[in-house]
């Protein structure tokens, strides 16, 4: 049977369906607004169920709206109006503090829900009116102390009650049942507002990408705090063999950033039972909500903030910088999240036939483009910013978001007192945003101060991510070694080909990270046939190119020693088992580490590695002519030039030097001490089977 449906699509239109509705044609509407009888303009007729009604004027929201029409009675919801730009300008609250703002006098509690027409507080289950502000803000001012004092909010929208959390809630029960009042004040740690630590510039950035239960999960760990925000807060802990891990091991490594999978508060990890189920994180709840399964005990709400800020302290006090992947590109089980509940068809995007734009692949779409999503992420940027001193964002499924959102972010964060860095996956995604409008690579030039994912970086060197039998130029012998040039200049040269960024800092070169097969199981497969000890050398050629190539490089956690998943390509759900950081194998792969943090080091050491400008780029970078498919490039210093060499073919090849002069053997994958091993006078030597080298003269 068809349901009876009378909906505001518009500020002055609504829309009924009702079976044969054509037997109403004689009768005229009328509506009724709280008593108040709104005049009629016209009725349109669309089909035998279907009508429009025109009315003079624009009808309010947050009001009980009757139609009577003939023999029917209906009651009119809000649908489609809340769409429109006329929503967006009439309940306009960026102005608005929401959330609960807690002193030990009193808390003042904030709700944007113009659509319903009432809300109540349930304070510790005892309810309390609210008033209602034109912009659609309910809100109430309830004395006392309300510290740690559960709360939520009950909602009648289209004739319905519903139980809502608040989405600015601080803090969660466990497994978010409930919000609750947070005194944020009580939950830093000793000194947190006064740790300082270095303010990294984006040009020297290196990302450590990590996973915080991956982390210290393992038995061999040495963390006492095993996969809990904690286990990254102690120092000097170990393996049995005596190798350091956790936080000393991340900081010997000598990554500038830190890159945590997501911590807000996200689904399907049992929080009082965390070792049930698994998740990377990327079901968000609560955004303003440390994730409970991280923090010691989940039914303490204060806890987990507490237990947060010491993490980030104590990264912080390694002279790391804490970088939180976020997820503002969908929501988890939209139709009962507390956005829905609170302002249903307003968060979301929607196609033109009314169904959910899923470009996010995950059933739905934030619609980010709308004033009140817009100013909900910016605010939780803001927050993480200044309440947890975090010091940037990787923004997941970036090219979802639309440009002018990302531009705000970029703009806040560029007033902060320290270095903000922002970056992105800038995928072209099916969503319902015009191409012009979305925040991808394509776009990158109107987001000069936001950096993205390379993919062209990561597809070129180990073979098209989709394509798992696939190979690039470090397992191919050399395949696309024309296309190299552009990858080390950081793709912002028009010398190579068409610049894809404005500037190298946009670029984040990377060849592996959480998604998809880590680079070892991928060499696995790409070339079974070759050895293992050939499989190292292909992985070491990618991991040297990501740290020497100008532009931002990204490791993903274990990278450096040969982290594998055991062939799993989507492990956001498979267990401690398959992601947990082995840190047996740090200790077995301790030289390939060396060479990693030599690389690192040099890196360091030399800003020619690090250069922040295209014009720079073209005066200092210099591809040698070498033989196919031995790839090399040179970078001319003031004080010293450097010549670096790939070779990724299992033959030894002759290669000439740029120039004539004393040039020092500098790193090696077949040396991996950073220091000078051997000197040549003469122009050309030799580089064996995938080797890479990188040669240092100093300038007389």
């Amino acid at each position: 049977m068809m349901k009876e449906i009378a909906w505001q699509d518009e500020k002055d239109c609504l829309t009924v369906k009702v079976p044969n509705l054509m037997r109403l044609r004689e009768s005229v509407p009328k509506l009724v607004v709280e008593g108040q009888v709104y005049t009629v303009q016209s009725v349109d007729w669309l089909n035998e169920e279907t009508a429009t009604i025109r009315l003079h004027d624009p009808l309010l929201l947050g009001k009980h709206v009757q139609l009577d029409w003939g023999e029917i009675d209906l009651p009119v919801y809000p649908r489609k109006v809340v769409r429109t730009a006329w929503f967006d300008q009439l309940y306009d609250a960026c102005e608005e503090q929401l959330g609960a703002i807690y002193t030990s006098r009193e808390t003042k509690f904030s709700v944007w829900a113009p659509t319903a027409t009432n809300v109540t507080l349930l304070l510790n289950d005892k309810r309390i009116t609210m008033g209602r502000k034109p912009n659609g803000v309910w809100h109430t001012l309830v004395a006392g102390d309300w510290k740690n004092t559960t709360y939520h909010y009950s909602v009648m929208n289209d004739g319905e009650e519903k139980f809502v959390n608040d989405p600015y809630a601080k803090s969660m029960t466990a497994n978010s049942a409930q919000s609750v009042v947070i005194d944020l004040d009580s939950t830093d740690p000793p000194k947190f507002r006064s740790t300082t630590y270095p303010s990294i510039n984006k040009q020297d950035a290196i990302i450590y990408e990590l996973h915080i239960r991956d982390a210290t999960s393992s038995p061999q760990s040495g963390a006492r705090h095993k996969g809990r925000f904690l286990g990254l807060t102690e120092e000097n802990t170990s393996n049995k063999q005596g190798f350091s891990s956790g936080l000393s091991y991340i900081k010997e490594l000598g990554c500038t950033h830190v890159q945590l999978l997501p911590v807000q508060d996200f689904a399907r990890v049992d929080e009082l039972h965390p070792k049930d189920s698994y998740n990377w994180g990327y079901d968000p709840l609560f955004y303003f909500v440390p994730e409970g399964s991280y923090a010691t005990d989940a039914n303490d709400p204060p806890l987990r903030v507490q237990e947060l800020k010491q993490m980030i302290q104590a990264f912080h006090q390694q002279g790391l910088s804490v970088i939180l992947d976020v997820v503002y590109n969908h929501v988890f089980c939209y139709e009962n999240s507390a956005f829905e509940q609170l302002v249903p068809g307003y968060y979301l995007r929607y196609r033109s036939d009314g169904t959910l734009s899923n470009g996010s692949g995950t059933g739905n779409d934030l619609a980010t483009e709308r004033k009140m999503v817009r100013q909900f992420i910016l605010d939780c940027v803001e927050y993480w910013l200044d309440e947890y001193r975090v010091d940037g964002f990787r923004f997941d499924l970036m090219g979802a978001i639309d440009l002018e959102t990302m531009q705000s972010i970029q703009d806040l964060c560029s007033q902060k007192d320290r270095p903000i860095l922002l970056l992105g996956e800038g995928w072209d995604l099916a969503t319902e945003l015009p191409a012009e409008q979305k925040s991808t690579n394509n776009n990158s030039d109107q987001l000069q101060h936001v950096s993205f994912f390379n993919d062209l970086f990561r597809d070129l060197l180990k073979g098209n991510l989709f394509q798992v039998d696939d190979v690039g130029y470090v397992n191919g012998n050399g395949q696309y070694f024309e296309r190299l040039p552009p990858l080390v200049a950081g793709c912002c040269d028009a010398r190579f080909s068409d610049h894809v960024f404005s500037n190298p800092l946009q670029s984040v070169n990377y060849v592996e990270c959480h998604d998809n097969h880590t680079l070892t199981d991928r060499l696995k497969i790409s070339n079974p046939t070759a050895t293992d000890a050939d499989r190292k050398r292909m992985h070491q050629l990618a991991t040297g190119l990501v740290l020497i190539s100008q532009g931002i490089p990204f490791l993903h956690a274990g990278q450096e020693f040969f982290r594998t998943k055991q062939g799993d390509d989507n492990s956001y759900i498979s267990g401690d088992d398959i992601n947990q950081l082995d840190w047996e194998q740090r200790g077995e792969e301790e030289e390939n580490i060396q060479w990693v943090r030599n690389l690192i080091s040099l890196r360091h050491n030399y800003r020619l590695f690090r250069m922040n400008n295209v014009k720079e780029i073209q005066e200092r970078l210099h591809i040698i002519q070498t033989p196919n498919p031995v790839f090399g490039f040179m970078l001319m210093g003031e004080e010293e030039d450097f010549a670096i060499f790939i070779n990724p073919t299992a033959e030894t090849n002759s290669i000439d030097l740029p120039v004539q002069g004393r040039w020092e053997k500098l790193i090696s994958n077949d040396t991996p001490l950073l220091s000078p091993i051997s000197c040549l006078l003469q122009p050309w030597t030799k580089i064996g089977a995938y080797e890479f080298v990188v040669w240092k003269k100093q300038r007389v």
